[in-house]
Parts: structure tokens; sequence; C-alpha cells
């Protein structure tokens, strides 16, 4: 078996160095006693935005013919029309990018799902074999929402799946290779209300998260160390 490339987080960037340089500044004007805790702090901010390399769980995709099926309930259907086709969009276009495989357009799919409105009773071996792809990529939303339950004032974006592969040549082509639960939130912004942010900019901002972690199980990637210190709009490597 070839021996994987080994991917580098990214070294601390020159804009890095001119704060530490400023907050250098910050510290001779400081008291004696505050010294500690200010290096302490630097410390801890700069741990929680370091990255790590993370394998992919499922590499199995590599040279692969893809199928990306999206299946959420007719409540998400009706109440987000946009969820499921942004959704397989999102993920078919990360993992052609990313996962060295060939994916089946996303639009073919759905015309699929319309011309086979039986699919969800089919065995998954045929359900592989109909859409002409090796693996399948099944990702069956459990919850989509962009407000908390009863409140439709605040923004609470969550989405959560189970994201299962389909082997057609697998030993069992009828039974899920492996699964995987994903959950993503956004924002991460406590009570934000719809005077602060659009629909638009939530719904956006929750399917790039849920598909980059659905992604990221099908590929080696650098992700953040702490992804719930980590703050994006501070890193120079992040295209903002």
């Amino acid at each position: 078996m070839p021996t994987r490339p080994r991917l580098h987080a990214p070294r601390t960037a020159p804009l890095t160095f001119a704060v530490r340089l400023l907050l250098i500044g910050v510290l001779f004007c400081a008291s004696g006693c505050q010294l500690p805790a200010l290096i302490g702090a630097i410390a801890q901010n700069e741990e929680y935005q370091s990255k790590k390399e993370v394998l992919a769980r499922y590499p199995g995709l590599e040279g692969k013919i893809v199928a990306v099926l999206v299946n959420a309930d007719l409540a998400v259907q009706y109440d987000y029309p946009q969820a499921t086709p942004g959704i397989a969009y999102g993920i078919s276009g990360a993992l052609a990018t990313h996962a060295n495989c060939k994916v089946i357009h996303p639009d073919l799919v759905t015309a699929w799902q319309y011309r086979t409105p039986n699919w969800h009773a089919m065995a998954y071996g045929d359900m592989a074999d109909s859409l002409n792809a090796d693996r399948v990529v099944y990702v069956d939303l459990l919850e989509y929402r962009l407000t908390p339950p009863g409140n439709r004032f605040n923004w609470e974006g969550v989405a959560q799946a189970t994201v299962s592969v389909l082997e057609r040549d697998g030993f069992d082509p009828d039974t899920f290779a492996d699964s995987f639960t994903v959950t993503a939130e956004f924002p991460k912004v406590p009570e934000l209300t719809q005077y602060e942010a659009t629909a638009d900019q939530i719904t956006r901002g929750l399917q790039q998260t849920f598909v980059q972690q659905v992604t990221w199980l099908f590929f080696d990637h650098i992700e953040p160390k702490y992804p719930d210190k980590y703050r994006p709009e501070l890193d120079p490597d992040v295209n903002h």
C-alpha cells in the first residue's frame, strides 16, 4: 500500500509575529504583577489557534465513481427547500476537489431520485447499480433547522445526519460499509437575533460548516486542534 503524503499545518505567519511585538510593548507598559497573566493569555490564545493533521476515516473513495445521495423528511423539504440540493452540491464539489474521485453531477442524482420514486425501498446494492456508482455517500438528514424550536426570533442553526457509504463491489453491497454521525452548528454566537443576521447568511454558514465536517471524513486534512476555541478571523491562512 503506498505511503500517504503527510500534510503540514501552516507555520506561524509574519502577521502573528507582528502581533507578538505589539503585545510585548504592552507587557513593558504593564505592572510586574500583570506580566505572568498576560504571558499566559498569549500562550493560551496561540494554542487555541493551533491546527492538527487528521487522516481520513474512510479513504475508500479514491479512484472511484461516487454518487452523493441526500435524504430528508418532508417537513425539512417543505420548510427548507434549498437544504438538500445545497448540501448535495457542496459535498459533491468538495469530494471531487479533495478526495481524488469522480463524482456524478448532483443534478443527475436528483433526476434519478425523481425518476425512481421508490428508491427508498430499494436494496442498497440495487441503488448503487441503478446510479452506476462504485460508492454511494448516503446522507440521511436527521435534523435541519435555522432557529431554536418554538423561537423564530433568534438564530441557532443545526444540521445533523447519519453519513453512510455503500460499496458496490464490497463484501455485502446491501449493507453500509461504514457509517458516521455528523452534527454541525452555526452560528457559534449565542442569542443572535434576526436583526443581526439574515436567513441567507445563516443558511450559507450552516451548510458550509456541515459540508466541511461531512467531507473531512473522506480525505486527509488539517483542522483546528480546538474547534470550539478556534477563531478563523485571526487566522492569516484563511481567506476572509
